[in-house]
């Protein structure tokens, strides 16, 4: 039998960093778990389930005694911040409302939207409830990804698709996807479609290459940008 595990789940605390960072006692720890999913859960609705779709792909929660932080990693922070951020400010009131502690939000750009399994699979989602056809629609997808930059792209769609008696599984595969080596940053993304006819549901993988490579690439970004010294004496 296939030793399957989650891909983000096998890489955190090693080589990715936790989404929920807080300590707490034991026994606050169940109900700040509990209360944790509801915010996400809340953000997941308001955000990417009614127009206009924000494309939040995650968000990170931050604790400490007198603050609760919030980090919501999106595609389309306009969207989220809202006209001199009277967007923000609601859904702040709102996440008040919902834990009864003083909220702060942060608001991350993701640059790069292909590169980002939990967006890709979001946007597979929306073709498929528009009867698409799922093939062109995973290679297209699959394809905008390789240009943006991976190494490596794996959808796996699964239900009763284009509306099948028989649910059945479909993959499609382009490059290289090292599920098993801890320094590849791989990002996976999970959905599930809801459909007339059923739930499909979607997995995609990303392999955007090594976290080393990436760093090595992001240091010499960084000392191209800056400004050279003079050397004059």
């Amino acid at each position: 039998m296939g030793q399957k595990t989650n891909p983000i789940g096998f890489r955190t605390g090693i080589t990715e960093g936790w989404s929920s960072r807080w300590f707490a006692p034991k026994k606050l720890f169940g109900e700040l778990l509990v209360e944790d999913q509801k915010i996400r859960d809340f953000i997941d609705q308001r955000l990417n389930r009614r127009p206009p779709y924000a494309a939040a792909a995650r968000t990170e929660i931050e604790r400490t005694r007198e603050e609760l932080k919030i980090i919501i990693h999106t595609a389309r922070p306009g969207v989220v911040i809202g006209p001199k951020g009277a967007e923000v400010d609601k859904l702040r009131e709102a996440l008040e409302a919902l834990t009864q502690r003083k909220v702060k939000i942060d608001v991350a750009e993701i640059n790069k939207p292909d590169l980002d399994a939990q967006l890709v699979a979001e946007g597979i989602a929306e073709q498929i409830k528009k009867r698409a056809s799922f093939r062109r629609v995973l290679k297209q997808k699959a394809e905008a990804s390789r240009n943006a930059g991976a190494l490596g792209v794996k959808i796996q769609i699964a239900g009763r698709i284009g509306g099948a008696e028989i649910a059945r599984v479909e993959k499609h595969s382009s490059g290289s996807i090292p599920l098993h080596t801890l320094q590849a940053n791989i990002s996976y993304g999970l959905v599930h479609c809801r459909t007339p006819y059923g739930v499909i549901g979607i997995k995609v993988w990303i392999y955007r290459g090594l976290f080393a490579d990436l760093e090595a690439a992001a240091e010499a970004a960084a000392l191209a940008r800056a400004p050279r010294r003079s050397r004059r004496r």
